[in-house]
């Protein structure tokens, strides 16, 4: 295989070199050349990969196979036109070379996908190494994992909570550590019990321009996904049904009030 073509080079994450390939039948692919610094036998190579590749799931980027020759490792991945989010998110941010936004893919659709899905235990990599490290978003972590190291759904949860607050707020999504962390959450709580006017937490940029219940809704949601304990979280679907009642009522009050152009013409 001959890679040497820069124009083709996708990028390069911790497992290697990531290029654009072309199948014979004409369909575009994504080809990870992986490292070699693993300890993963062939044979335990091969058994991972052949249970990986029988995955189909609309949210997981697809692998099509493998291909091994000269000692060197190949997988041959769906092709995501889009890029990562990172790469929409983060444009002229300058941001730590970990941050995960890099393994969701986007579709021509911007479809999101999750690659790399199940690569560590193929390598074998370290699950504590993959799992331990992180830099560059702490201050999204759930406390609870950062004291014992085992993700949830609720960590999920929690992660979800504090981008939600970050963009109620108007906070630069990567500028965040413990301390920032603390008092958004603890300031959205405060703002959430009355304790605080709502003023107090809106974007500043809004001038005020916000519709006090649907803003308050959306912050007591926030505030329960950062509940300092997973059992007072809400699961994710609770989450999204909660935040579609808001869009729900939005859409109604927009439909109820007649256009500048409508009124104006009567």
């Amino acid at each position: 295989m001959n890679f040497e073509d820069e124009k083709i080079n996708l990028g390069r994450g911790s497992a290697g070199e990531v290029y654009r390939g072309v199948l014979p039948s004409g369909q575009v692919v994504a080809i990870k050349h992986l490292i070699k610094n693993n300890t993963s036998s062939s044979d335990s190579f091969t058994r991972e990969l052949a249970g990986l590749s029988r995955l189909r799931h609309p949210n997981l980027v697809c692998l099509f196979g493998c291909c091994m020759e000269d000692g060197e490792r190949y997988l041959v991945y769906e092709f995501c036109a889009n890029g990562n989010l990172a790469q929409h998110l983060l444009k002229g941010c300058v941001v730590h070379r970990d941050i995960k936004l890099t393994n969701i893919l986007l579709t021509e659709k911007y479809e999101a996908k999750l690659s790399d899905f199940g690569l560590s235990r193929m390598m074998g990599m370290e699950e504590s190494k993959v799992f331990t490290d992180v830099r560059g978003t702490i201050g999204y972590m759930d406390p609870e994992y950062m004291s014992n190291a085992k993700l949830t759904c609720a960590s999920d949860v929690y992660s979800f909570g504090i981008v939600a607050l970050q963009i109620l707020s108007g906070q630069k999504v990567i500028e965040l550590d413990l301390d920032a962390r603390d008092q958004l959450t603890r300031k959205a709580r405060d703002v959430s019990l009355g304790k605080r006017p709502l003023s107090d937490f809106v974007d500043s940029r809004l001038k005020g321009q916000v519709d006090k219940d649907d803003f308050g809704d959306i912050l007591q949601i926030a505030v329960l996904c950062v509940a300092k304990s997973s059992t007072g979280r809400p699961t994710i679907g609770v989450v999204f049904d909660e935040l579609d009642k808001v869009y729900g009522n939005i859409e109604a009050r927009n439909k109820a009030t007649p256009s500048t152009s409508t009124s104006s013409s009567n």
